[in-house]
């Protein structure tokens, strides 16, 4: 039996979902801009300290903004609980098994708020170093948060979610005389991949380096 020639075509299907959402993204910056609202995207692994630096971000800004926080989940709501409590006005997303957020999970949570009524919105994204650095959501800054009982070797392993990002927040230093993490090898590899980044080390636990952070949060927010 004589085969036909291969009609089989190679469709880039993650570049369309790619595109797709990155349209999306810009609708949703759209959005932020129209209502007077700047937008953060917080990434990190699993465990970093996003909620607790989330948390101690609105104590930090002492009521001075009205902050919306969107947090993003496997599953439960203990998050947006938890941002909630600490004054924000919270939405949850449960993915459902997605590693990460997109711009269409976002679209719906930015519907359940009334926007202008906010000055700051806060997305904590995923616990994931992979996935989230390639679905762009529509916010005006990428955080990412790094954490000491991590490792050093991070920027090296998972050079994704280092490039794109404009600040890093390294946390839990006041673990640094009990962990071998060489800060000078975690700047390193942190500067090979993204020679201007800001980072800001603190202490969720004892407060250390948050009044950076929040200058920093701050300066930029009032430009928006």
């Amino acid at each position: 039996m004589t085969q036909s020639p291969s009609t089989t075509r190679n469709i880039p299907v993650v570049e369309k979902i790619l595109n797709a959402n990155e349209q999306l993204a810009s609708e949703n910056r759209q959005r932020l801009d129209q209502a007077g609202v700047f937008g953060i995207n917080i990434m990190a692994s699993p465990g970093a300290g996003k909620t607790s630096v989330i948390e101690k971000t609105l104590a930090g800004l002492g009521g001075r903004f009205k902050v919306a926080a969107i947090d993003g989940d496997v599953a439960t709501s203990i998050d947006a609980d938890r941002a909630a409590a600490a004054g924000a006005t919270a939405v949850q997303i449960n993915t459902g098994g997605e590693c990460h957020l997109d711009a269409v999970m976002l679209r719906g949570a930015l519907q359940q708020l009334n926007l202008p009524q906010f000055e700051l919105l806060m997305v904590e994204n995923v616990g994931n170093l992979i996935c989230p650095a390639n679905f762009q959501l529509g916010t005006h800054k990428n955080i990412l948060i790094a954490s000491v009982p991590e490792g050093d070797d991070k920027p090296y392993k998972y050079p994704g979610m280092y490039r794109g990002v404009d600040a890093l927040i390294i946390n839990k230093i006041d673990l640094l005389p009990y962990i071998p993490f060489k800060m000078d090898y975690f700047r390193k590899g942190v500067q090979l991949l993204n020679p201007d980044l800001v980072t800001f080390p603190v202490s969720c636990m004892t407060g250390e380096g948050f009044v950076d952070w929040i200058t920093w949060l701050v300066a930029h927010l009032q430009k928006a």
